[in-house]
């Protein structure tokens, strides 16, 4: 079974016993979360499409929190004396896909 699910603006395509890394999410870490918001379902060859949801829900439970790799910004005008480095870690929150539910 398949499902793209839209989590905090965002969509994911998961599977059950999948890990997805998404933005940070405010929930502890070992507690389970249902997201609705599902798009599209694949199951044993068959496939909905929703408009623009399905009465489908995706429960996960929250491995951990974390930030991600630095991402280097680098700007610079040449001749003109001007540069500038600036680096970014993203914070993210890792699931895990416990099962995926038809309703």
């Amino acid at each position: 079974m398949v499902a793209v699910v839209e989590i905090g603006g965002f969509q994911f395509k998961v599977e059950p016993n999948s890990l997805i890394k998404t933005q940070l999410l405010h929930f502890q870490p070992g507690e389970s979360v249902e997201f609705d918001k599902v798009l599209f379902l694949e199951n044993e060859g068959k496939k909905l499409v929703g408009t623009p949801y399905l009465p489908a829900k995706v429960i996960a439970s929250v491995v951990a929190h974390g930030k991600d790799d630095k991402v280097i910004v680098f700007k610079k005008k040449r001749r003109k004396n001007y540069r500038r480095l600036r680096g970014h870690r993203q914070h993210f929150t890792l699931l895990e896909i416990k099962d995926i539910i038809l309703s």
